[in-house]
């Protein structure tokens, strides 16, 4: 009987750690979240790694004799790797606006991202507790 018992606790412990693998390599599988712009005539969509905060953003461009090209903007000053946390993309429901909040989930501190020039930068991250920088005269 005591063969028994160990026997099973061995196939469940076995059971715990291939499903504890699963569970890893699912979470790695979506380490990035995407988000259309919120501007009704803009094809673009913005990508975060939930991980890093790092933000990029790719649309669909004309080129001449082609079916098109995919045009993809890296990140630009406040847009690479941020503090490790969880980070999300939000779009506000402004139908003119073409840039993304990108909001940390442990913090609740956001940045606002757009494409400036040929890069996607980002906003310094605000808080509602923390402190704005003061305005100089």
């Amino acid at each position: 009987m005591r063969g028994r018992t160990s026997d099973r606790a061995k196939v469940v412990a076995l059971a715990a750690g291939l499903a504890g693998l699963l569970m890893a390599g699912a979470a790695q599988a979506a380490s990035y979240e995407f988000v259309p712009a919120p501007q009704a005539d803009l094809n673009r969509v913005y990508r975060v790694d939930k991980a890093t905060g790092e933000v990029i953003s790719c649309q669909y461009g004309l080129q001449e004799n082609t079916i098109g090209t995919t045009l993809c903007f890296g990140p630009g000053e406040g847009a690479g790797p941020q503090a490790p946390s969880e980070y999300s993309l939000v779009a506000s429901r402004h139908l003119r606006e073409a840039g993304v909040f990108r909001v940390n989930q442990r913090t609740g501190a956001m940045s606002i991202c757009y494409v400036l020039d040929d890069a996607v930068v980002c906003t310094p991250q605000g808080n509602a507790g923390s402190v704005a920088p003061a305005a100089k005269p």
